[in-house]
């Protein structure tokens, strides 16, 4: 049975395409975004790919690309474009797949559906993108609950930044999550940053994927 891997996020522009980066690169994996809506000529495709050391790892194409930037029901609206998360099929490989989510945990993908829906269709367990600011904590928890109370597999939270130990404390005594791990704040993002970065987390992805 194929492998695979959901990135998901707790709001919009929360680091999830370059924490998609490092897990990518830490697993050697593929990966895969369903939806872009804008920016197709600096997609967050072409930015993983451009980040990305390792040769085994393979960019697979978006299933839907719309050129507005906005959420996609709105994008595919506009352009007169219907689409349904439940037609996507996953790029099929042999290898580990990495599948960045769009925005938030509730994010329309579609007129009918939003990315929480489109990992609960898949049944995908997910990697949950935080970061510490003002009001986190709640929105970390919901997205938590959400998860909880659909079956999505919550493999552990990566906080894109610094570690705040009075906020993750909270959340792992209220949500019982062990499994945090934190990339860090990276005033420089390239390749190289990119793969030290995922050479120190791969021991700790590793585990929770051979334990999940």
């Amino acid at each position: 049975m194929q492998k695979a891997i959901a990135i998901a996020g707790i709001h919009t522009d929360i680091g999830k395409t370059v924490v998609a980066a490092i897990v990518t690169e830490a697993l050697q994996a593929d990966y895969w975004k369903p939806v872009q809506a804008g920016s197709l000529d600096n997609s967050d495709s072409i930015t993983v790919k451009r980040l990305l050391s390792n040769t085994r790892s393979i960019v697979h194409p978006e299933a839907v690309q719309l050129q507005m930037a906005a959420s996609p029901h709105t994008a595919a609206r506009h352009e007169n474009r219907t689409i349904d998360y439940r037609d996507f099929l996953l790029p099929q490989t042999n290898n580990t797949l990495v599948i960045e989510t769009a925005g938030g945990l509730f994010s329309p993908i579609d007129e009918n559906g939003t990315m929480a829906d489109f990992l609960q269709h898949q049944q995908l367990p997910a990697l949950l993108v935080t970061r510490h600011y003002l009001g986190s904590i709640n929105h970390t928890l919901l997205c938590i609950e959400a998860m909880k109370h659909r079956g999505i597999p919550l493999l552990g939270l990566i906080v894109s930044g610094n570690p705040d130990e009075n906020s993750e404390s909270f959340i792992r005594n209220y949500a019982g999550i062990d499994a945090i791990y934190h990339t860090g704040e990276l005033t420089t993002v390239n390749k190289e940053t990119i793969h030290e970065v995922a050479t120190k987390m791969k021991p700790w992805i590793q585990n929770l994927l051979n334990n999940g």
